[in-house]
């Protein structure tokens, strides 16, 4: 039998020898605290008996229990279990070692209900998801979602804890964030996607502040939106060659993440023309339920380590669904039209700051001479600028 098969007989077995000790335990002890449905009859049973005033339970301490409430314990619980036989009480007598401990054994139950809450919702939860990612909706996880979260703020308060997120000091279920198969037809809207952004540069404006690079599922695709994103903040041009370049100064083709030909084919403008808001919404959807999923996952493997208090249990788990928390907030952003407000270099019709087009072009070209005293002094003159108008530059 295990432990906590040995605790619930503890506990009961406790309450059978000194029916006082509900005092301490029916405050916080469920019936369905209890795995076995013949323990939760029982348990359930002496808190009836006890309500109803059983002459048990309002016995002196060092008195003799009645036999009647072992007697009349069963009975009751057998009305809602069956095979349940007075010579399986005595044996949950025998099995208590120490009737003042049933506070004790009642937390040790209380843990294993814990973790037993904990895994079926976090099982929900990834039911959802895969259900949700077949039939292309957001619905269930989100609502399961919530009912995990809710259900672990519940637990903590439970056992007497704050509900906040504690990061574990290594990884308990390795395989759990492992990259799990993604349908074709989401890898083809990723590369849709970036292919519009592109094409017209200017959408990025509209996607870049809830849409994040690792809403793609697809690390090579991942890269390139880097890229994209880099070139948009930094305010320089954006076509295949600068996309490419930047992708190689990130790494992605030294590693073999990426090669010339498919940066190039994914940009190339003249394939792709189409709403980026649309087709990123729908990556930021299939974004939210994988991560859900992989978060259930996670979550499901901490609750099978029954070595974890309940503290951490929930704390970890509370961590685990941090990274869904975030795709959850930047879906509603994307879904309801809660963009944060443009900055004023980012309005239409307005270009970005001359400091800004001079930092870039500075970037872009090499220094031949060292900065002087001088021109420390005077910034504006170190700063390359366009040609005057009507002047060509020479030809090298």
């Amino acid at each position: 039998m295990t432990p906590l098969g040995q605790a619930e007989q503890a506990a009961l077995g406790a309450v059978f020898l000194d029916p006082g000790q509900l005092d301490h335990l029916s405050s916080w002890l469920q019936p369905d605290h209890f795995s076995r449905p013949t323990h939760e009859a029982l348990y359930a049973a002496m808190l009836k008996l006890r309500a109803d005033g059983h002459p048990a339970t309002t016995t002196d301490t060092g008195e003799p229990v009645p036999l009647t409430w072992l007697t009349d314990t069963v009975q009751e619980a057998s009305t809602h279990v069956r095979g349940l036989t007075a010579s399986y009480a005595h044996a949950l007598v025998a099995a208590c070692p120490r009737p003042v401990h049933a506070p004790v054994y009642g937390r040790m139950v209380l843990e294993g209900a814990i973790h037993r809450s904990v895994a079926q919702y976090a099982t929900r939860l990834h039911q959802a998801a895969r259900a949700d990612g077949i039939r292309g909706g957001v619905e269930e996880t989100l609502h399961h979602a919530q009912i995990l979260s809710d259900i672990l703020t519940d637990l903590a308060h439970r056992w007497g804890t704050k509900p906040r997120p504690m990061q574990p000091p290594a990884p308990s279920a390795p395989s759990a964030r492992q990259p799990q198969p993604v349908d074709e037809e989401i890898l083809a809207d990723e590369v849709f996607l970036l292919g519009c952004l592109s094409m017209r540069p200017d959408q990025l404006r509209d996607v870049v502040e809830w849409l994040h690079p690792d809403d793609f599922a697809d690390a090579s695709h991942q890269h390139v939106y880097r890229s994209l994103g880099a070139l948009h903040h930094r305010g320089e041009p954006i076509d295949p060659l600068t996309v490419l370049w930047e992708t190689q100064r990130r790494g992605a083709l030294a590693d073999g993440t990426l090669d010339t030909e498919r940066v190039l084919r994914i940009c190339d403008p003249q394939a792709y023309s189409g709403s980026a808001e649309y087709f990123g919404e729908r990556l930021v959807k299939a974004s939210l339920v994988r991560t859900a999923a992989a978060s259930a996952r996670e979550v499901r493997a901490l609750a099978d380590a029954e070595h974890l208090a309940p503290g951490r249990l929930i704390g970890y788990a509370l961590n685990a669904l941090g990274p869904l928390d975030d795709v959850r907030r930047r879906w509603r952003t994307a879904s309801q039209g809660e963009a944060k407000p443009l900055r004023p270099a980012d309005r239409p019709g307005q270009s970005p700051p001359a400091a800004r087009i001079d930092a870039a072009r500075s970037r872009s070209r090499h220094q031949l001479t060292t900065a002087t005293p001088a021109a420390t002094a005077e910034p504006a003159a170190s700063c390359p600028t366009a040609p005057a108008r009507g002047h060509r530059r020479s030809r090298l």
